[in-house]
């Protein structure tokens, strides 16, 4: 590595020099390290390009006044370098710099993953109040809140070396950097305009997040037209490093799939002169994942059959939920199997996953088709598959009130009823 410019941001590549280029932003208070225990399975596809946040990790401490203009560093970093076109992937504040990416750069973008991130992050006076804090009493208050923020209870007591890791990353940064960070954070802003957000996007989200939650990850769903989210469980804040091989394997998945070609005649990368790695800090072994996300063995399928298996239990997964899939895996046996092949290869790898129309749509068709059945077992299990697919709380409600005029007022009151607890279950907070 070489002296950075103040246009410019420290950083590091890892992986085949001949490989497309993934980008990994990091959040606020953190360093590229955050993304260790991803890197030796993505670098099996990817050239990855870390980064390091202006006063971070011991980079230059040239303050970034808002996203846009480390969005702007970053691209005069990668045009230095001769990366013209990458997928992204940034946690928090590396999340508010890939949508700043996806809206005034679009043409930079092949596909975009946002983890732990938000349109809007809080509110203003909550991080000009951060800021108020480290002016006064300096990054240690911060830095000493920071598991709290970041982990979930359970880990940080097991992990008590990478909690401290996560308070030396906090103690060490420059607070006139975090401050600006935190001013940039208060200014960001783009709810407005994430329906011109052009590339297949992942949300991705820790399932126990107090900072950036569930509810904010379905904002972004709603809002960018080619969505998915994904809830991690067992995990909170900072979710790439709590459960490491659940975010590998979707990210893996996402940019593997959700891909748009190059422009003709161009890779996106050139080759780089080699250079001597940045020597990465000490950083504790951490744990496996409590739930890692993959997909269920197949059964076998006839020959000469088109195989639809794998295609419906992943889109089963992704909009039921991990969990409830498993539980009816579970409970499969010989007398069931057969059915739960045919819904899984015929209801989620034809039907669901055909192109015609958007996840969101057809949870809609799908809870009207369930309140006209009185199936309300099955409404329940597709209203928190709707709030996956991105529909907000207030657009479940109009279906309902839809259906009650077509489906009768009888139908729809016990549908508002079921519908009801499973969205307060959702989207209150746990104690």
């Amino acid at each position: 590595m070489s002296e950075t410019p103040p246009n410019t941001l420290q950083y590091r590549f890892d992986g085949p020099e001949d490989a497309p280029v993934l980008i990994l932003g990091p959040s606020l208070g953190t360093t590229w390290h955050m993304w260790d225990r991803q890197i030796p399975e993505l670098t099996k596809q990817w050239r990855v390009f870390r980064f390091d946040l202006p006063g971070h990790g011991g980079a230059p401490a040239h303050p970034a006044a808002s996203v846009a203009d480390l969005a702007t560093r970053l691209l005069a970093t990668l045009e230095g370098l001769g990366v013209h076109r990458f997928w992204y992937a940034g946690c928090a504040l590396g999340g508010a710099v890939g949508i700043e990416l996806a809206l005034r750069h679009p043409e930079r973008l092949a596909s975009l993953a946002l983890i732990a991130a938000s349109p809007r992050f809080g509110t203003a006076d909550e991080f000009r109040q951060r800021g108020v804090i480290v002016r006064t009493n300096g990054l240690d208050p911060i830095a000493r809140s920071a598991p709290e923020r970041w982990f979930t209870g359970g880990f940080a007591a097991a992990q008590p070396a990478i909690t401290e890791w996560a308070v030396q990353m906090v103690r060490t940064t420059d607070p006139g950097c975090y401050i600006a960070a935190c001013e940039a954070l208060a200014s960001f802003d783009a709810r407005a305009g994430l329906d011109s957000v052009g590339v297949p996007t992942l949300v991705l989200v820790g399932s126990e997040d107090q900072v950036t939650g569930p509810a904010e990850a379905r904002t972004l769903v709603a809002g960018i037209p080619d969505a998915r989210l994904a809830v991690v469980p067992g995990a909170s804040h900072l979710v790439p490093v709590e459960q490491p091989a659940a975010v590998t394997d979707l990210l893996v998945r996402h940019f593997s799939t959700a891909w748009q070609p190059f422009p003709e005649n161009a890779t996106g990368h050139v080759v780089l002169p080699a250079a001597a790695p940045a020597a990465p800090v000490a950083v504790a072994p951490q744990p496996a994942p409590v739930a890692a996300i993959a997909p269920a063995a197949a059964p076998p399928q006839a020959q000469g059959a088109p195989d639809t298996y794998d295609a419906g239990i992943k889109v089963r997964r992704e909009v039921l939920g991990d969990a409830h899939v498993d539980r009816i895996l579970e409970q499969t046996d010989a007398f069931s199997e057969d059915f739960q092949e045919l819904v899984t290869r015929y209801a989620w790898g034809e039907v669901w996953d055909r192109p015609g129309l958007d996840r969101r749509t057809r949870s809609c068709v799908t809870l009207t088709a369930l309140v006209a059945g009185g199936h309300l077992d099955e409404l329940a299990v597709h209203t928190r598959a709707a709030l996956r697919n991105g529909l907000t709380p207030d657009e479940i409600k109009e279906v309902l009130l839809q259906a009650a005029v077509y489906c009768g007022v009888p139908a729809a009151s016990r549908a508002f009823r079921v519908a009801q607890q499973v969205v307060r279950e959702e989207t209150t907070p746990p104690e």
